[in-house]
């Protein structure tokens, strides 16, 4: 009978643990820089996507990639590490990051619609948008500029990125 091998996943598993519990720490060191993404590969890719309520700058990238290297041994398991701000034009993925961008224009994607508009409130449980429209007057003939807003459930957001204009 052959002996039973132990799943490289268990081993993963263990290594995958160690990277979230070591970001975690030093996530708390800086209580405006929150975690977005945190991908592993199946070569040891390391990939953590950081936002901030203020923005991230190059420093916040180097002292969570210090922390994570200073408290993970490459002898134990070899891997690369790749510490980044989530990028312009990527999806917005947390509640946080909705509140931070408060009065900025975003597009969004649900179900039935794509709107851009400006983000004008965003708590726990929706995000309300605004923007001008041009429709028909209700009397006589020609189009009125009229103020429009729109609740919007994140359950019901398949997509949103913040628009940048130059």
């Amino acid at each position: 009978m052959r002996g039973l091998s132990v799943p490289s996943f268990y081993k993963n598993m263990t290594f995958k643990e160690k990277v979230k519990q070591v970001v975690e720490e030093a996530l708390l060191e800086k209580p405006s820089i929150f975690l977005i993404d945190l991908t592993i590969s199946d070569s040891f890719k390391v990939v953590v996507g950081i936002d901030g309520d203020n923005g991230v700058v190059l420093q916040d990238c180097i002292d969570i990639s210090r922390a994570v290297e200073s408290n993970l041994d490459r002898e134990e398991q070899d891997y690369s590490l790749e510490v980044a701000s989530v990028g312009v034009g990527s999806p917005l993925k947390q509640i946080r990051q909705y509140k931070k961008n408060i009065g900025r224009t975003l597009i969004v994607k649900t179900n039935t619609q794509n709107i851009e508009a400006e983000l004008v409130e965003a708590n726990d449980l929706f995000i309300i948008l605004s923007w001008k429209a041009r429709e028909p007057k209700k009397i006589g003939k020609g189009k009125e500029t009229v103020q429009k807003e729109q609740q919007i459930l994140y359950s019901d957001i398949k997509e949103a990125i913040v628009t940048v204009t130059f």
